[in-house]
């Protein structure tokens, strides 16, 4: 039980953590991944070595100091976490080994100032946010085993079609390989995605948005190939999809998850707002609404480079053109030769929702935000500067980033 003295001396590392944050979390990857090397499989390497991971947990330590008088206040944040975990396969046995580096780790980089009674307070505090992050994986790996067509740990799906929906991006079509039912899901959910890779001799998870309606004999994902320059490394992972899965192969799955969902509880309209592959999730909202005939109106913003990057456009422009409740607006930063305004696109530059005011602020709207980090802040302040409630707002964010704010 934490007293208020413990309380007090992990608040009073918060200047330390805004300072020094994420030079504690590199030192603790380095420590877990060389004393426990087997971990390296749970973890997205790409992200370790772009710092996204360090970051994040740096982020996540700092919010939990900041909030120890009330945990309550990160629910939303347990929650988010607890679902990538899930994903991820972690479990209740790996806290510990967390918890023995992260102390470490502070000890070792605040040297003399890590005082017996500060790593006492750490320690407590630790296993306090363990205790809550585990009932709710708990909680979520039981929902996920006893739902129809369920399971725990990963399933092996068999690729049935692997479809090119642009110049980047690829949709493969997923059957249980066992020929049982395929589990259920909320539109906007994703899965992780379990792969080795060769050159690091490492088994690395990918999590991809399910990209068509629940209630199919297949889940479908759309992966974008991911080329990188000179800043960003190659995509491992999306490349080996991309190049070397084909129709028949197999891909190891854990189950839905995700606290991105649209709410199909209510009856007001629908606005997606997506950039690139962002857009995977809205499809998957979108189709959800035209199969179970949902009369709410639906908006669908999203924006793309050009017209040889935008994937679905067809499938989007046929419900658009036979759903009375239906709209849709397309901005293209470039314009090629092949494009057709008023079919493929509507208008040139980014996603710009004043041009567009009245048709996405809509009556006690919801609106649903996915795509690179600048694009989602861009929406999210411009909606909330035209007066829409935050509550409204809902987005998916794969990184280590945050909106909150």
């Amino acid at each position: 039980m934490l007293s208020s003295q413990h309380r007090e001396l992990v608040k009073a590392t918060v200047p330390v953590l805004r300072e020094h944050g994420v030079a504690l979390t590199s030192h603790f990857y380095r420590r877990m991944f060389s004393h426990n090397p087997e971990l390296k499989h749970v973890f997205n390497q790409a992200k370790q070595e772009a710092g996204q991971q360090q970051q994040a947990l740096a982020l996540a330590v700092l919010g939990y100091a900041e909030h120890i008088d009330d945990p309550s206040v990160l629910a939303p944040v347990v929650m988010r976490i607890a679902h990538k975990h899930v994903g991820l396969g972690i479990r209740a046995e790996h806290y510990p080994i967390v918890g023995h580096h992260l102390l470490s780790s502070i000890s070792e980089v605040l040297g003399e100032a890590a005082s017996d009674e500060l790593l006492e307070a750490w320690r407590l505090a630790y296993g306090q946010l363990a205790d809550l992050l585990i009932a709710a994986e708990q909680q979520l790996y039981t929902d996920g085993a006893l739902s129809r067509g369920g399971w725990s740990g990963v399933r092996s799906f068999t690729v049935t079609r692997k479809v090119a929906e642009s110049s980047e991006i690829t949709s493969f079509y997923l059957s249980p390989s066992d020929k049982g039912a395929v589990p259920g899901f909320r539109p906007g959910q994703y899965i992780t995605l379990k792969r080795y890779v060769p050159e690091l001799g490492l088994l690395q998870p990918r999590q991809y948005s399910l990209s068509d309606a629940p209630g199919q004999d297949y889940l479908r994902i759309s992966v974008k190939r991911e080329p990188g320059n000179g800043a960003t490394p190659a995509g491992r992972i999306s490349n080996l999809l991309h190049d070397t899965v084909h129709e028949g192969d197999q891909l190891e799955l854990a189950p839905p998850g995700g606290d991105f969902f649209l709410h199909e509880e209510r009856s007001t309209p629908v606005v997606l707002i997506s950039g690139g592959v962002g857009q995977t999730p809205m499809i998957a909202m979108l189709n959800h609404l035209v199969l179970t005939q949902s009369p709410r109106r639906v908006a669908f913003v999203h924006g793309c480079r050009n017209g040889a990057v935008h994937a679905m456009k067809r499938h989007v422009n046929q419900l658009a053109a036979e759903c009375d409740n239906v709209s849709k607006v397309v901005f293209y930063e470039e314009v090629g030769a092949d494009d057709r305004q008023g079919k493929d696109y509507d208008l040139q530059g980014r996603v710009d929702l004043g041009a567009v005011r009245e048709q996405v602020l809509l009556p006690d709207a919801d609106y649903y935000l996915c795509g690179p980090l600048p694009f989602m802040l861009a929406q999210r302040d411009w909606l909330l500067a035209a007066g829409v409630d935050g509550g409204r707002i809902h987005y998916e964010v794969f990184g280590s980033h945050t909106i909150a704010g």
